[in-house]
């Protein structure tokens, strides 16, 4: 009966247990990335395919709208990498968030 248990029971409970881990894991990261989400300064890409950076805060909180540099119009602002390209749209803030 016991060797029944070991072979049959011992390595589902296993895959179980694993699984509740992974999704565990997923859902805290999920909480750490929206708590180190900031207001930052938005960049835009100039006539010569340049980053410029902008006179606008936006947020890289995934939101509905992008960020653009005159509100409602103009460019998309982005997030710069370390070589100053344009790589990642930020988001336009609502209500302070």
């Amino acid at each position: 009966m016991k060797t029944l248990f070991f072979k049959n029971v011992m390595p589902a409970a296993a895959a179980v247990l694993a699984i509740a881990g992974a999704f565990a894991t997923t859902s805290m990261q999920g909480a750490e990335k929206n708590k180190t989400a900031a207001i930052q300064q938005g960049y835009y890409p100039d006539a010569d395919g340049k980053c410029t950076q902008g006179p606008v805060n936006c947020s890289n909180i995934l939101k509905a709208q992008f960020c653009l540099l005159n509100v409602n119009s103009g460019p998309i602002v982005y997030e710069t990498d370390e070589e100053d390209n344009c790589v990642m749209p930020l988001y336009r803030i609502v209500n302070g968030q």
